[in-house]
């Protein structure tokens, strides 16, 4: 498949339209995108501690972007199960400083955070995204420290954080992703009313929060769903654990395999650790 193929299958899918970013930030608008994943921080699941220098980490920004990345996704809490949470001062010492050298460089940032104080420190920064894995859940100040911002904003469907009490598998008779949808809506109308504008909102249907392995590869069948929503649909499977059960040995094959899907579906971006398959794959779809 050539590059005009891929573009025009993504298209025909219902290839997403992009979301409002701030002060003229702009991205590719005809084909799904790669959203590169930066982790600062010493315990995350794939890549925990190996950035967590200011200068390893920026270093790593480049090399994705180099690699094809159109946008870097920086975090400085994980979410792995059972991780420790940190205060939003200490976020702000591991992310703050690299935040303000990226978009100086020129790269377009989403921040990956469940606090509101560091929504509003991220967005004065240069930040162009604000991603909260709670999708405002989290932090009751989060959608509206949001709507005062300037900020697209990711919100992803939430029940609780890895390895919580509170983490259930049980969702009714429906099918898994009918259910996420209308969970995901509504987590969205709390967005809304909250000042956040409908072109700033893209969705995240929380692949491996709250699901099992079966609930997972369900919800990767049916990825679409999400698009009847009306916003960009964002996809992060990379490295999960449910990959593990795919028959490719390899989790970044794997992972491929459904940006593969992604990109057959028009979803608005994959969020991936490995950049140069993956920025292959969406400019000239193999």
């Amino acid at each position: 498949m050539t590059s005009h193929e891929a573009a025009s299958a993504w298209a025909l899918a219902g290839g997403a339209r992009p979301p409002r970013l701030p002060k003229g930030i702009t991205l590719p608008t005809d084909r799904m995108l790669v959203m590169g994943i930066l982790n600062v921080t010493p315990d995350s699941f794939s890549d925990g501690g190996r950035f967590f220098d200011p200068g390893a980490a920026f270093e790593h920004a480049l090399q994705m972007v180099e690699a094809g990345a159109d946008l870097v996704d920086l975090g400085g809490e994980s979410t792995r199960p059972n991780s420790q949470r940190i205060s939003e001062d200490e976020e702000w010492e591991r992310i703050g400083a690299t935040i303000q050298r990226l978009t100086q460089a020129g790269i377009v940032v989403s921040v990956d955070t469940l606090h509101a104080i560091t929504a509003r420190r991220a967005a004065d920064a240069g930040a162009a995204i604000i991603n909260d894995v709670s999708g405002g859940r989290w932090d009751p100040q989060m959608n509206a420290a949001v709507a005062q911002t300037s900020c697209a904003y990711v919100i992803q469907h939430y029940r609780a954080l890895p390895g919580m009490p509170e983490e259930s598998f049980d969702y009714g008779d429906q099918p898994i992703a009918v259910a996420l949808r209308e969970r995901v809506a509504s987590q969205v109308r709390d967005a809304l009313e909250a000042g956040v504008e409908p072109e700033r909102i893209i969705v995240d249907p929380g692949l491996g929060f709250s699901l099992n392995n079966e609930q997972c590869w369900s919800l990767v069948a049916s990825l679409r769903i999400f698009a009847e929503l009306g916003y960009p649909v964002l996809i992060g499977a990379s490295r999960k654990r449910f990959l593990g059960q795919s028959p490719l040995s390899d989790r970044d094959e794997a992972t491929l395999d459904i940006s593969r899907r992604a990109l057959s579906d028009g979803m608005w971006a994959v969020r991936v650790h490995a950049i140069d398959q993956q920025a292959r794959l969406v400019r000239a779809g193999r």
